[in-house]
C-alpha cells in the first residue's frame, strides 16, 4: 500500500456538506478557521496551513477545494547535526481579496494583529477547538502524573485567551491553569490534569461521523488515555 492509499484508509469520508461560503457558520467551517489560528501562515490576500499529516490534509483540502502542495523536508537533529530527519509536510493554500486582515470578516491576524472574530461559529465551538488544538496544541500521556495531558501553546496571547474562553463555555467541564510565557517567547497553558482526560473525550466525540480530524491526533489521544490510570472510554467511538 502506497503512503497516499494508507492515508485514504485512515481518512474516513466528511460526514458533513461543506458550504460555499467558508465564512459561514458550519462544523467544516468552524474546524478549518481553527485550524488557520492554530498555524496558519496568514498574509492579505493568501493563507496556508501545513501539517504532517497526509490525511488531515486531504480534509482540510476538500472543506476549501484546493489542491494539496507536498514536500520533503530534511533537518539536523538539534543535538546530533551529523543525523539527519526527512519529514512530510502538506500544504493547503487558499486566496482572497483581504479575507484575513483586521479588516476582514474574521479579523485574523497580518502581521501580528487582529482580533479573532469568531462568533459565526458559536454553536460548532468543538470544531473549532479541535482545530486550534489540532494547529498548536499537544496531547500527549504524563507518566509522572499518570494523566493524560492537553496544552495549547501560541505566539499570540489573545489567541490562548480565545481558547480559554471557549473553554469556558464548553459543556464538558476543563478548568486550566494560569496563561504562561515559554522561554521561546511565546506563550502557553494546559487544562488540569483530573480533567483532560474527559476534555479530550469530548473533543473527539463524533468525529468517527464528521471526519472532522487529524488522525495522528486522535491516535496520540487513544493511546494517552490507554496508558492513563483510573480512565474509562469506549475505544469504538474512536476506530471509525
Amino acid at each position: 500500500m502506497t503512503a497516499a492509499e494508507e492515508a485514504d484508509s485512515d481518512r474516513p469520508p466528511l460526514g458533513v456538506g461543506v458550504p460555499d461560503d467558508l465564512l459561514a457558520g458550519h462544523p467544516a467551517t468552524a474546524y478549518f478557521w481553527g485550524r488557520v489560528a492554530g498555524n496558519g501562515d496568514i498574509e492579505r490576500d493568501r493563507l496556508t496551513v501545513t501539517t504532517n499529516d497526509e490525511a488531515a490534509a486531504e480534509t482540510l483540502s476538500e472543506i476549501v477545494g484546493s489542491e494539496i502542495d507536498h514536500e520533503q523536508n530534511t533537518r539536523d537533529y538539534a543535538h546530533n547535526t551529523d543525523i539527519t530527519k526527512t519529514e512530510d509536510e502538506y500544504t493547503v493554500a487558499v486566496t482572497g481579496d483581504d479575507l484575513f486582515g483586521m479588516s476582514g470578516a474574521l479579523g485574523l491576524p497580518v502581521d501580528g494583529r487582529g482580533n479573532y472574530r469568531f462568533g459565526a461559529f458559536a454553536d460548532y465551538r468543538r470544531d473549532l477547538l479541535r482545530g486550534i488544538l489540532e494547529g498548536c496544541g499537544t496531547i500527549c500521556f504524563k507518566s509522572s502524573s499518570g494523566t493524560v495531558g492537553v496544552s495549547f501553546v501560541h505566539d499570540d496571547a489573545a489567541l490562548l485567551e480565545l481558547v480559554q474562553e471557549l473553554l469556558d463555555d464548553c459543556p464538558a467541564e476543563a478548568p486550566y491553569g494560569e496563561l504562561s510565557e515559554t522561554s521561546s517567547g511565546g506563550y502557553w497553558f494546559g487544562v488540569d490534569d483530573d480533567a483532560a482526560a474527559e476534555f479530550g473525550m469530548w473533543l473527539y466525540e463524533e468525529t468517527a461521523a464528521t471526519g472532522l480530524f487529524a488522525p495522528s491526533r486522535r491516535r496520540k489521544l487513544v493511546q494517552s488515555l490507554d496508558q492513563a490510570t483510573d480512565v474509562d472510554f469506549d475505544r469504538s467511538q474512536f476506530e471509525a
